[in-house]
């Protein structure tokens, strides 16, 4: 296939890849989610309601974390997706010195956002026990804890490490253990349920809370910052999907604790999908009657090696086209292969999730992308192995190459 009969081929599932990465703008509204159970969940639940409510919306499930998620909406690519208030304060709007829930909607409003009450729970960091060893001992708060400082407390490294974890937790609360070690949060739980720690941190509506039947100590002195679940959404979505603003807001107040914990454990212990979740607490506690699309593995599967052979596909001859005359330039130039080669060995160099951040609120979120950041990645092996192959021909080979008349590479 020549380079004028390919360009077109390529032209042509570029379109069908973005066309299926990406339902159009006008479509009303497209629901986002990070990368873990709950906020899938909630995505689901708002997804639902928002059927229900007589619109059309898409939910894109696990787009990536917290600032992918935070560029999407800004950048107008998502219309709405779960977050948690803390991380608004402490994270998105860090810059804003924010000190109560109360200055959150003011300074999304200037943003073009909005932002929902508390859907009802609260998500923050936490101290867990086995129900049976708390009751043994009568503690129900963390200030019970300083009556007991021949406990084993074991708490994950991220919160050995953070400014609101065990340093300041200790200090607040004149905690009396003198050695409180690092752990892996899964092999923490499993101390707990083998009786070979007593304590450890956990987040509030994990699943495990559930599964190993934990006792959450109440933060009697407020040291931990709340992180109410609540949902962002852009402000002119109000006035292209009013219904669905209506119904979403719906859930304001409607999520327990203990619901969520519940749902987290259905999907991550019982293995039941979000969706499915997501549409029996509809039907249990708000009365919408909804009908979960669950899509079995070997969909799931066509649908992924389709996409990602499209994408590969794309990329990859983006990359042939552009690298070869590349290669050839540095192995006919050297001092503009110097260049050349330098370039694309310091783009192989540069993390894919930097690349991407930096590239959503461009591209937006995806097939783009992906097939940019893929067709950098490829540049370096080909334009090497082009400049390799032109300049490393033994000297035989040349010889005989202009014997038979061949002209010069």
């Amino acid at each position: 296939m020549t380079a004028r009969t390919l360009l077109p081929a390529l032209g042509l599932l570029a379109a069908w890849t973005l066309a299926c990465a990406a339902p159009a703008r006008g479509a009303s509204p497209r629901i986002g989610s990070k990368k873990f159970t709950e906020s899938v969940i909630l995505g689901e639940i708002v997804t639902h309601l928002s059927r229900h409510a007589g619109d059309r919306p898409v939910h894109r499930k696990e787009v990536g974390g917290t600032r992918v998620l935070w560029n999407a909406l800004l950048s107008g690519e998502i219309d709405a997706y779960p977050e948690y208030t803390g991380t608004i304060t402490q994270e998105l709007l860090s810059g804003e010195k924010l000190t109560t829930g109360g200055q959150i909607p003011p300074a999304l409003g200037r943003m073009g956002l909005r932002m929902s009450r508390s859907l009802g729970f609260n998500n923050t960091y936490a101290i867990g026990m086995k129900e049976e060893t708390a009751r043994r001992l009568g503690i129900r708060t963390i200030s019970d804890l300083r009556s007991h400082p021949a406990l084993r407390l074991f708490l994950t490294n991220e919160f050995m490490d953070r400014k609101d974890g065990w340093p300041s937790l200790r200090e607040r609360y004149r905690l009396p253990h003198p050695t409180v070690r690092g752990l892996d949060h899964d092999l923490a739980y499993r101390a707990l349920e083998a009786d070979q720690i007593q304590a450890t941190d956990l987040y509030s509506t994990d699943a495990e809370i559930l599964q190993h039947k934990l006792r959450v100590l109440q933060d009697d002195l407020k040291h931990f910052p709340a992180y109410h679940a609540v949902l962002l959404y852009r402000a002119d979505l109000e006035r292209r999907a009013p219904a669905s603003v209506r119904a979403m807001t719906s859930l304001e107040g409607r999520i327990t604790e203990d619901d969520m914990i519940r749902m987290n454990a259905q999907a991550k212990v019982e293995r039941i999908p979000e969706e499915a979740v997501a549409v029996r607490f509809l039907a249990e506690k708000m009365g919408v009657q909804s009908k979960a699309e669950v899509e079995t593995a070997w969909g799931r599967f066509l649908r992924h090696t389709q996409e990602h052979l499209l994408l590969v596909a794309i990329s990859l001859g983006a990359a042939v086209l552009a690298a070869l005359p590349l290669g050839i330039l540095a192995a006919k130039q050297p001092a503009a292969g110097q260049a050349i080669l330098a370039a694309v060995g310091i783009v192989q160099t540069i993390p894919s999730l930097a690349l991407l951040v930096f590239m959503i609120p461009v591209l937006g979120i995806g097939g783009p992308p992906a097939v940019v950041a893929l067709f950098l990645y490829s540049l370096l092996p080909i334009v090497r192995n082009t400049y390799t192959g032109l300049t490393d021909n033994p000297v035989e080979v040349r010889e005989s190459s202009e014997a038979l008349g061949l002209p010069p590479a």
